[in-house]
């Protein structure tokens, strides 16, 4: 049974940095792919980006364009680790952050694609 636990969320001020990990088990993810969503208050989850385990290509949305160049996903084969490092934080990117999994490649994901979901880990950016 695939599991997917997220770690790194906190409170910050506007303007610092997190890096968000995501730790799977359950079976090796070679041939597919993970990303990120957000649920931030009052809006629906939204896609952040993701990667393709094999070859670590990242995609992510054009939008929001608000998230574009201050998100950056990366991985690690050996721990089975997906990460989102998260720059430049502003209030608006509050919310809860959720890692997901695929069980094929497709890197530009939608909420119907996600096969397995984390429980959610709370980001906090108060300015």
């Amino acid at each position: 049974q695939v599991q997917l636990v997220e770690s790194g969320g906190g409170s910050v001020q506007t303007g610092d940095s997190l890096r968000l990990s995501c730790s799977a088990s359950g079976r090796t993810f070679s041939g597919h792919s993970m990303g990120w969503f957000r649920q931030t208050p009052g809006k629906e989850r939204e896609f952040v980006g993701a990667i393709r385990w094999n070859d670590g290509t990242t995609y992510y949305p054009d939008y929001p364009a608000p998230m574009k160049g201050r998100f950056t996903i990366s991985r690690d084969n050996a721990k089975n680790t997906m990460y989102l490092e998260m720059n430049s934080l502003k209030p608006d990117d509050t919310g809860i952050y959720y890692c997901a999994a695929t069980n094929d490649e497709t890197i530009d994901l939608r909420v119907a694609f996600v096969d397995y979901w984390g429980q959610g880990t709370q980001v906090t950016v108060s300015s």
